[in-house]
């Protein structure tokens, strides 16, 4: 079994590094919040002082961190851990960020390092069912895919350093495309007298099929483990939603891509945010649309 830093136990990484000890690993994580360390080591990890110091005499080390200035500062900043990190390591980042800052990171970190953004959620990250989308050498992709499955069921290596966030952008902007106007087509139902029911047992058989409206309905009923049966509580926040989906336009915008239903899914996620619909499942948007606030 390998030996393994985790740095970032926010509600995705903690239960990741859980997941990690269930498989047999000697994980060694740390937070800048004491509580989430103390709820991961109580699983069978060990309680880390420092960033550097979960990162020291690692097989793997392995970030989930908000955001890219996070990343760089942990990595190549004041966190130290590519420094930290022995000679032998492979350093990996689970986080969503942007794709220059992953090529930075790898460039710099000395190491060979992955970018391995995720989808799935949380219920993914607690039932080990991730989607791993992976940007890196292909040698220390095929080292560390053991350790990834440790964590989910489908892991893609999609090509050189910031690939995986690539991927990972593109993805979350068509499900946020699809998903608005999966939820324009019930309200629409609604007012024309046709059930969810209905709607949904002709769409799901038919040409419109997609994931959003057979795993992830908008609407109660249809599908019952879907947020929209528990008031939109978040498998996947809309906040979250909005941050890959600006990530994508400044992708976009970097390499002169035409986006515009992308720009507009971000006008319109922004505008849900903006109403208080931060913490609530990206597939609530259906609400803001059902009161006409577009």
């Amino acid at each position: 079994m390998a030996r393994i830093g985790f740095v970032g136990l926010g509600h995705m990484g903690a239960p990741m590094a859980r997941n990690l000890v269930k498989a047999g690993h000697s994980v060694a994580v740390f937070d800048i919040v004491q509580s989430a360390v103390d709820g991961v080591a109580a699983a069978g990890a060990t309680a880390a002082f420092s960033a550097a110091a979960a990162a020291k005499d690692a097989d793997f080390v392995i970030t989930m961190l908000p955001a890219g200035e996070h990343v760089r500062d942990a990595w190549l900043g004041q966190g130290g851990m590519a420094k930290a990190a022995g000679a032998g390591a492979t350093l990996i980042d689970c986080s969503t960020i942007d794709v220059g800052t992953a090529r930075e990171v790898a460039a710099a970190a000395g190491k060979p390092f992955l970018d391995a953004p995720v989808s799935g959620g949380v219920m993914g990250a607690e039932a080990g069912t991730l989607t791993f989308m992976v940007g890196g050498p292909a040698d220390a992709f095929a080292k560390i895919r053991p350790i990834l499955e440790a964590m989910g069921r489908t892991i893609v290596h999609c090509g050189d350093a910031g690939a995986g966030q690539a991927a990972k952008l593109c993805n979350n902007m068509m499900l946020a495309a699809i998903m608005t106007v999966t939820s324009e087509a019930f309200v629409l139902a609604e007012k024309l007298g046709l059930s969810h029911q209905a709607l949904f047992d002709v769409a799901s058989k038919s040409s419109a099929q997609s994931w959003a409206l057979t795993t992830y309905c908008p609407v109660p009923g249809p599908v019952p483990g879907s947020p929209a049966n528990r008031d939109y509580t978040p498998g996947f926040a809309a906040a979250l939603m909005l941050k890959d989906l600006g990530l994508a336009q400044m992708a976009a915008k970097d390499v002169g891509a035409a986006t515009p239903l992308g720009a507009h899914a971000l006008e319109l996620f922004r505008r849900f945010v903006d109403e208080g619909g931060a913490g609530k499942d990206f597939s609530g948007i259906i609400a803001m649309l059902r009161e006409g606030k577009v």
